[in-house]
């Protein structure tokens, strides 16, 4: 999807097409989640800090965002997808990989297909995507980018819409790109690499393999030289269920009292657990995170033998892991995630269950009428209608500062 918040943005609030609009926070530590193609031209992009592109774009208008209709208007596009065909795999919202191979009999060879989808999101979502055809899912990918709208100092000009590599023209294509392109290729990769004067695809695809593993190591040396050769056999994997589910906040101001950073990650794990809920998983395993004033993270886990499904459960898991944060070193973010799912009431462990576990799975259980009473009242009454005590003296609502705090 091009652009994709903003896209939804400015079919809410169309005066403002044209416009310089950034979606994200635009707090001193806020950071720009989408920009529109006018503000690219400035070179404002993603996950650059809100304060730069405020120094780039002086003009630029920032919008706060709404995830919920993001998320909304993402299941309305995909469903557009899976008309097409059943092999869709989504990496996020605003992104997907499709398997059409078995739809061209009936409709057409992969470009037809791919005119005929950007049609009807348009017609009936009012939105545009761009397309890359290809052979595998990594040239399809950097297909996608060459087929997206051009921004740059002159203007703002359309994209191609679709882009085809046809097959045994894939090294062709990428071989012209630059090594960044390289899914798995960082600023540390990049800096390993440049040290050995590779700078470009074509220069990865022909260095030998015994050096390039010396350099970054075998696993990580082998898919990056496979896919400099354009070889890509991962197949397009439908449905897969969620590796995680979590979710982070940075803070206008440094913290330095752990009770306060503890009520932040009640407030957090009431998100998290009602999310996990929604999507009817239960997690085994949490993870805390902490970032500090100088942007070192840390992450603790601890994993239950059962699943969980309550906030309650879940803080008591992660209560022990802040025992060792350095308060005195400021902590600048915290964030939950979580993950190894199961379904919630599925079978609990007849083995291996100390007293920690059965702490939880108790307090889970206790927790279990009322959390269902909770999720009643907010369906019916709103999110606000009804939250953690611990948590009612702050006006900040969960989720609401995903990409940075206002001022």
């Amino acid at each position: 999807m091009d652009m994709f918040y903003v896209a939804v943005e400015l079919c809410q609030r169309p005066e403002l097409r044209g416009k310089p609009v950034v979606v994200g926070g635009e707090g001193k530590r806020g950071v720009v989640a989408a920009a529109s193609y006018e503000a690219r031209r400035y070179g404002v992009f993603s996950a650059m800090p809100s304060v730069r592109a405020r120094r780039l774009c002086p003009d630029a208008i920032f919008l706060p965002g709404d995830m919920d209709l993001y998320v909304q208007v993402s299941s309305q596009v995909f469903d557009i997808f899976r008309d097409f065909t059943p092999l869709v795999e989504g990496l996020s919202l605003d992104e997907a990989f499709l398997d059409v191979t078995g739809a061209q009999r009936l409709l057409g060879d992969g470009v037809a297909i791919a005119e005929a989808i950007r049609k009807r999101v348009f017609d009936e979502v009012g939105l545009v995507c761009s397309v890359g055809v290809a052979t595998s899912k990594f040239v399809a990918k950097l297909a996608s980018k060459t087929a997206k709208p051009i921004a740059d100092h002159v203007s703002v000009r359309p994209g191609r819409g679709v882009v085809q590599i046809e097959r045994g023209k894939e090294r062709e294509f990428i071989h012209g790109l630059n090594v960044e392109a390289l899914w798995g290729v960082g600023p540390a990769t990049l800096a390993k690499l440049q040290s050995v004067s590779i700078k470009t695809v074509a220069e990865m695809a022909v260095i030998d393999l015994q050096i390039l593993k010396h350099l970054l190591g075998d696993a990580h040396a082998t898919h990056l030289h496979q896919l400099a050769n354009g070889i890509d056999e991962r197949e397009v994997e439908p449905n897969l269920d969620s590796k995680s589910i979590g979710h982070e906040e940075t803070f206008s101001s440094d913290i330095f009292d752990s009770e306060i950073v503890r009520r932040h990650l009640v407030r957090l794990s009431d998100l998290v657990a009602r999310r996990c809920r929604d999507e009817g998983l239960a997690p085994r395993t949490c993870t805390v995170k902490i970032k500090y004033s100088d942007f070192v993270s840390i992450t603790r886990s601890n994993t239950s033998p059962t699943p969980i499904t309550s906030a309650q459960a879940m803080m008591q898991m992660i209560e022990g892991l802040l025992v060792d944060v350095e308060m005195a070193r400021g902590v600048r973010l915290v964030g939950i995630s979580t993950r190894n799912f199961a379904e919630p009431g599925a079978q609990l462990s007849l083995f291996d269950e100390g007293t920690h576990s059965q702490d939880v799975t108790s307090l889970d259980e206790v927790w279990a009428p009322a959390t269902a009473a909770i999720d009643d009242i907010r369906e019916r009454f709103g999110d606000d209608a009804i939250g953690l005590a611990s948590t009612l003296h702050s006006k900040r609502r969960p989720g609401s500062s995903k990409w940075g705090p206002e001022q």
